[in-house]
């Protein structure tokens, strides 16, 4: 089994070339939505969550509310770095279970999909690492149609992440993703029939 680590910063095309390396036949684990499952309400990450940043970061509903806690931790380093240290210890377990599970199955390729793979130290989990880049405006226009982000909430997202060259200094595979839908297909299906031969 092959585990192939895909990461690039926020609005970099990860999840679609996640998409087409699913619809090729991986099993893609998205870490950014383990992560939200992880901190459901009532588990033990939502607690410490609460004992950590306080219940103003809960929704009427009790739920942790991603943009106030977002609000907190990407404009102050520590605060990112105590969320870091209560999440990630608990994505990691999930992420061991799957993929123990995926290798009993015979699964060929595990893609493991998340923006922050380098600085959370999670390379040594994969045995490549691609990654997805676009130019700052083709981002900055992706976040603004996605999200309804202003740029300069953007720009402090995207500040608060690796520098894309520390990224692309690790990378196997680097896929630019300012392309048309049907020509990031194409890009994306090269690279993986290059990986079929190295399995």
């Amino acid at each position: 089994m092959k585990i192939i680590g895909l990461t690039g910063g926020i609005g970099s095309g990860k999840s679609t070339v996640a998409g087409f390396l699913a619809g090729f036949g991986a099993e893609v684990l998205d870490l950014d939505k383990i992560g939200h499952e992880v901190q459901k309400s009532r588990t033990s990450v939502w607690q410490q969550l609460v004992d950590a940043f306080g219940k103003e970061i809960l929704g009427p509903g009790g739920e942790i509310d991603r943009d106030k806690l977002g609000g907190i931790v990407f404009n102050n380093r520590n605060a990112l770095l105590r969320l870091n240290g209560i999440i990630h210890p608990a994505i990691d377990n999930y992420v061991d279970m799957k993929i123990d599970e995926f290798r009993r199955k015979g699964v060929d390729i595990v893609v493991l999909e998340a923006a922050v793979m380098i600085d959370a130290g999670k390379t040594d989990l994969v045995d490549e690492l691609w990654v997805t880049t676009a130019p700052e405006n083709v981002v900055l226009e992706r976040l603004r149609k996605r999200s309804g982000y202003s740029k300069n909430e953007s720009m402090t997202r995207i500040k608060a992440q690796l520098k894309n060259g520390e990224r692309l200094k690790k990378a196997a595979v680097i896929i630019n993703t300012d392309c048309t839908l049907d020509e990031l297909k194409n890009r994306v299906t090269v690279e993986w029939n290059k990986l079929q031969k190295r399995l």
